[in-house]
């Protein structure tokens, strides 16, 4: 009797949602920015968000 191996799912860390309220402008920059990091250096859009929350805390010593 042969077993089926399912591919591996890929893990993903449990998130939380974090609503901020930014100007329109940051917003556009934010959204344009993330935009070409995903794009053009190949991150995940949930890895830009933990990068700048982590770059924030870190900046402001938290």
């Amino acid at each position: 009797m042969s077993e089926t191996m399912e591919p591996e799912q890929e893990k993903t860390p449990e998130l939380v949602e974090l609503k901020i309220q930014i100007p329109p402008d940051l917003y556009v920059a934010y959204q344009r920015c993330s935009w070409t990091i995903v794009h053009e250096v190949g991150s995940k859009p949930l890895e830009v968000m933990e990068e700048m929350v982590r770059d924030f805390l870190i900046k402001h010593g938290c």
